[in-house]
Parts: C-alpha cells; sequence; structure tokens
C-alpha cells in the first residue's frame, strides 16, 4: 500500500516527530498511556462488563438486546413493565425457551444483592469461604446462580450494591466529567488569555482585575449556597466548576501572546492587512499551545480531584450516582467495612497518578531542551 510523503503528513513533520519520540522516551508516561487508555475503554464499557440485564437473549428464536432496549415483562410471559432478568421466574422462562449472554459482572452500579451471604456491606467474595458464597443458594434450587457473575469479587456497600461495579462507574463519570471541565475551560481560558496578551492595554488592566476578584470568590460556600436551591446535578455541576475553573490557563497564554504581538512575523501581517483574529489564531495561538498541550493533563487532574471531593463532602453528584466520593465517604463511615474505603482510595490514587505521568511525559515531550537519543 503506497504511503503519504512527508510533505502530505504535517503530523509527521521534524518537530512533531521530535515530541512524538520524546514522549515515547519517557517509558514511565508512555506505559501509563496505554493503561490509562485500556482503563478508560474498559470504563466506557460498562454497560458492557458490569450490568444486572443479558448482552443478548434468544426466546423463542427472536434475538433480543436487554442491555440496549427495554423489553417489558410480558414479552416473557409476566405482567411487569420492567423485565427483572435475574428473578428466577423469568430466568427459567427464557433458558428453556432459548439462552442468555450474561457480562462478566451481573450487577449494574445500583443493582442490590439480595441474596448477599452476609448483611450488606458484605465482605469480598475472596474473604468468603465456598459454603458462605453459595449459602443464599443452598436449597438446591438456585444452586446454579452460585457463578463468577453473580460473586461480589470487592464486597458490597452499605445498600448492598456491588463495589466493584460502582467503582467501574465511578471511574468513567469521573474522568468524562474531568475531561468534559478540563477541555472547555481550557477553551474559555486560552480565549481570554489570547483577548488580555494581544490587545494588552486597559484591555489587559481591567481583565486583570476581574479575575483577581473573580478568583477570590469561595467556590465551596457557592456549591453549598446552590445544593441547598436546587439539587445539583452533572451538567449543573459541570457549569459551576467551569464558571471557576476557566482561569488556570489565562495566565501562561497571556504572557505567550504579550511575548510574542510584537515579533516581526505579528507586525509584518498587520502591515498586510491580515486581520486580529486571523493573527491571533494563525500566528500567536500555535505558540501558546504548547503550554497549554503541557497543563492539561494536570489540569484533568485537578478537576478530577475536585468532583472527588466534592462527592466525599456532598456536595456533588446526586445520591444514587456510581461516584468514587460517596464510595471514600462510605469508606469513613463504615469503618468496619475496610474493603470500601481501600478500593475507593486504590482507584483514585492509581488514576491520578497515571495522569501525573502522563502529564509529566506531554512536558518532556514539547520542551524544546530534550532531544530523543
Amino acid at each position: 500500500m503506497a504511503t503519504l510523503p512527508a510533505a502530505k503528513r504535517p503530523w509527521l513533520s521534524p518537530v512533531n516527530r521530535r515530541r512524538w519520540q520524546n514522549f515515547k522516551a519517557n517509558r514511565r508516561g508512555w506505559w501509563s498511556f496505554w493503561i490509562f487508555l485500556v482503563l478508560f475503554v474498559a470504563a466506557l464499557l460498562s454497560n458492557v462488563i458490569a450490568n444486572d440485564r443479558p448482552l443478548v437473549v434468544s426466546y423463542k428464536g427472536e434475538i433480543l438486546f436487554p442491555v440496549l432496549v427495554d423489553y417489558p415483562e410480558e414479552k416473557f410471559g409476566g405482567f411487569l413493565a420492567i423485565t427483572n432478568y435475574r428473578d428466577p421466574y423469568n430466568r427459567d422462562e427464557i433458558e428453556n425457551n432459548g439462552w442468555m449472554i450474561w457480562p462478566p459482572i451481573r450487577y449494574s452500579f445500583d443493582t442490590p444483592n439480595t441474596e448477599a451471604p452476609t448483611p450488606a456491606p458484605s465482605p469480598p467474595a475472596f474473604l468468603l469461604s465456598p459454603a458462605q458464597r453459595c449459602a443464599a443458594y443452598a436449597d438446591g434450587v438456585n444452586a446454579k446462580d452460585c457463578i463468577f457473575g453473580n460473586m461480589n469479587w470487592l464486597g458490597t456497600d452499605d445498600q448492598g450494591r456491588d463495589v466493584v461495579a460502582r467503582a467501574l462507574y465511578g471511574f468513567r463519570i469521573s474522568v468524562l466529567f474531568g475531561l468534559t471541565l478540563a477541555i472547555v475551560s481550557s477553551i474559555v481560558g486560552v480565549a481570554i488569555g489570547a483577548v488580555q496578551g494581544y490587545y494588552g492595554g486597559l484591555t489587559d488592566l481591567l481583565m486583570q482585575r476581574f479575575i483577581e476578584i473573580w478568583n477570590a470568590v469561595p467556590t465551596l460556600y457557592l456549591l453549598i449556597i446552590v445544593s441547598s436551591v436546587i439539587a445539583p446535578s452533572f451538567l449543573v455541576l459541570l457549569l459551576i466548576l467551569l464558571a471557576f475553573s476557566w482561569t488556570h490557563l489565562v495566565g501562561v497564554v497571556r504572557a505567550e501572546f504579550l511575548r510574542a504581538r510584537n515579533f516581526e512575523f505579528v507586525r509584518a501581517a498587520r502591515a498586510l492587512g491580515v486581520g486580529n483574529l486571523t493573527i491571533m489564531r494563525r500566528h500567536l495561538l500555535p505558540n501558546a499551545m504548547v503550554a497549554t498541550l503541557t497543563f492539561l493533563p494536570f489540569i484533568l487532574n485537578g478537576s478530577i480531584t475536585t468532583l472527588t471531593s466534592l462527592d466525599y463532602l456532598g456536595f456533588g453528584l446526586p445520591a444514587g450516582y456510581p461516584s468514587l466520593g460517596e464510595l471514600l465517604r462510605q469508606g469513613k463511615t463504615n469503618v468496619f467495612a475496610p474493603w470500601l474505603g481501600i478500593t475507593g482510595f486504590m482507584v483514585v490514587a492509581v488514576m491520578l497518578s497515571l495522569l501525573i505521568f502522563i502529564g509529566e511525559a506531554v512536558r518532556d515531550a514539547f520542551d524544546p531542551r530534550k532531544t530523543f537519543q
């Protein structure tokens, strides 16, 4: 297969090639990138990995996809509006007339295990004896349910929900929330910093004073006030945090635009009649993007930490959301169930550590003093 010449592959320019090699040369960051990518893809597929519905059902010759479609129970001879596929009646009816393919973990983030061997919070399955694991199915009728997918391998929380499923879904929400907040706040911050640095003068002075006053507003107190008036949701929480997190990159971008706005190529562009927006976008913004991309992983880290902290304090996502901060709070409340706090701590620690290592590799990639050997 023919390949594009180097001139038509701008992403493989000598500068980008050096950056890519510098990124790969940081072995810790390189492996952290791939580990985080695998974990993130697994989190995006949480509905396929951990769910209380089968992935595929064959019933009387018809192929169904319960993980995607809500089928009423009357389709399987019942009368309820929503089918509970874990119910022995529905399960036997389907298996007698077809088959089911279940996810590896047969619990969603909000599925309580009503047949746990001990009261909630139940300990991890590997701490129980085989007899205890299958105690709920000792009558012999449901003995086939005592299988891998029904085990709570990291135990349950104080409401009987599977800890593995909640950690997996919580990881997904944390990363998606952090990515959204980091990207949107970076776009806003870069735009405002660019305007300040390019125009300077009174515009820069007034906006700097506004940012100083805006940064003095206590974000936590504002969240407490808002949460007492309206129930915080994913979007509401995102908008509130966005209103105060856009200032992270303003100083860096402003300094870069202030430094480069009087360079000869910028003055030449002005003399040729090029508009200000075109100069900012085409000639100055690429220089500022180096610092922006360098700081982006650390901004992502801070966004995830902020959400986890708010959930831990009870001012974050609504109750019932699979939250890592809520899992940590349960670990503090249920000190006799250490698997809750340990699981939450390990997930947060691994996630933030991987992001920090990736950020260090990105910083090396954009450092002009580093040369790949």
